[in-house]
């Protein structure tokens, strides 16, 4: 199998799951070479405190086979980098997937390249891809032409073992999933706005309103 490079985008303040979660998943697919890249190489701290190292410039990636972009709290400042935005264009034109995770997608929407295409993001930010012309759907993951988005966070592990399907068959994909024995059973309803109690849709609106950033 030849290789397949996916490119994941590092930006300070960028959610530690959004990019590590995918990351972990698609590191156990044959074949996948993950490049972590930024605008320049160096360390980047996520939202949590922990570093990401970019090994790759923009520049030293131009087209790979998969671009990943996480979301975070406050994406304004990779929203409006330009340098990044004219990356993201030039490799959506030739990628084989562009994705995104979380509020990741509000940053593919500002490089325009989500109108007209069917998306999701945090339940938080649907109103946001709405505006940059983007058709919001309330699901966990969504596909559309070579655009897969996953919903908030832990979303991003459903959508990259859609993605390891996609790339190199469901065999794959299972034996992923395996290795990293996600068999998720959480003690909670609490995942979905649908799900929460009211009362705990609101505390959580309440912690994220005016942190997390609109692009």
């Amino acid at each position: 199998m030849d290789a397949i490079e996916v490119a994941v985008l590092a930006y300070d303040g960028m959610t530690a799951l959004d990019a590590v979660g995918p990351a972990q998943v698609l590191a156990a697919v044959p074949g996948v070479r993950l490049r972590w890249v930024a605008a320049t190489p160096g360390a980047r701290r996520t939202d949590c405190g922990m570093a990401v190292v970019a090994d790759h410039a923009l520049a030293a990636v131009p087209f790979p086979d998969v671009v990943l972009v996480p979301g975070g709290v406050d994406v304004r400042p990779v929203a409006r980098d330009e340098p990044v935005l004219a990356w993201l264009r030039s490799a959506h034109a030739r990628t084989r997937w562009t994705t995104s995770v979380c509020t990741g997608a509000l940053v593919l929407a500002a490089a325009g390249l989500l109108r007209g295409v069917r998306a999701t993001t945090h339940w938080l930010a649907l109103d946001a891809l709405a505006r940059h012309g983007a058709v919001p759907v309330r699901e966990r993951v969504v596909e559309d032409g070579k655009v897969m988005t996953a919903a908030g966070v832990s979303a991003g592990i459903d959508m990259a073992l859609r993605l390891a399907e996609r790339l190199a068959g469901r065999d794959a994909a299972e034996a992923a999933q395996l290795a990293i024995e996600y068999d998720p059973d959480p003690p909670f309803t609490a995942g979905s706005p649908r799900t929460a109690r009211p009362a705990i849709v609101a505390r959580a609106r309440r912690a994220l309103t005016g942190s997390r950033g609109d692009a």
